[in-house]
């Protein structure tokens, strides 16, 4: 294909345009520059997307020279700088909204209505519901940590069993899988040592 093709034309960024760098232009504002003004430069801060125009020597001098926080005090550049990480837009805690500043989110406030969902597992316990077919339990008087309900469901019991409750239950259950009773049973021990370990653990929670 020849360069001066029609077809070649055709597929140029700027067909049938000179694309060389222009000679002409406006004049550089540089106080008595006649150069042609090549390049532009920011007024300065507050004076919006207003330029200054200048040829290359003047915009470098310019350039060396310039000071976007001129006439601001520290406090001020450092708060500028602060904002400055987030775009200057306005933000929030977390679980606030753009409103009232003490107004929670509507995710915060949003509380779903579950007591009709068939929940046989408890999956909804966190969003105080209890699920439709579920039993209702009374509130807890005190925080039931991790360790204590594992022990307490070791022994088959609720969260809010008093001691006494745990005493009768474990008697109970040490009579029913010691090996003394079962005729010298041994399959059971593991079970018989679970209950044993929950107990002691229950027992000191309760000394505290």
């Amino acid at each position: 294909m020849k360069i001066d093709s029609p077809l070649f034309d055709s597929i140029r960024v700027k067909p049938n345009q000179d694309r060389r760098r222009q000679t002409g232009g406006p004049a550089c504002e540089w106080p008595k520059c006649k150069s042609v003004a090549t390049h532009k430069a920011p007024k300065g801060r507050g004076q919006g997307e207003t330029y200054w125009h200048f040829c290359l020597g003047h915009v470098r001098e310019y350039n060396a020279s310039y000071n976007f926080f001129a006439g601001m005090s520290d406090n001020d550049v450092a708060s500028y700088q602060k904002d400055a990480m987030i775009g200057h837009r306005p933000t929030w805690k977390m679980g606030m909204n753009g409103g009232k500043p003490t107004a929670r989110s509507h995710s915060a406030r949003f509380q779903p209505e579950l007591d009709a969902v068939a929940d046989p597992l408890g999956l909804f316990r966190h969003f105080g519901s209890r699920g439709a077919g579920a039993k209702a339990h009374p509130k807890e008087a005190r925080v039931v940590h991790n360790a204590e309900r594992k022990a307490l469901e070791a022994l088959g019991l609720e969260p809010e069993t008093t001691m006494s409750e745990i005493k009768v239950r474990f008697k109970a259950l040490v009579k029913r899988h010691h090996p003394d009773v079962n005729g010298g049973d041994r399959s059971t021990e593991d079970r018989l040592r679970e209950i044993i370990q929950a107990y002691k653990y229950l027992k000191s929670v309760q000394a505290r």
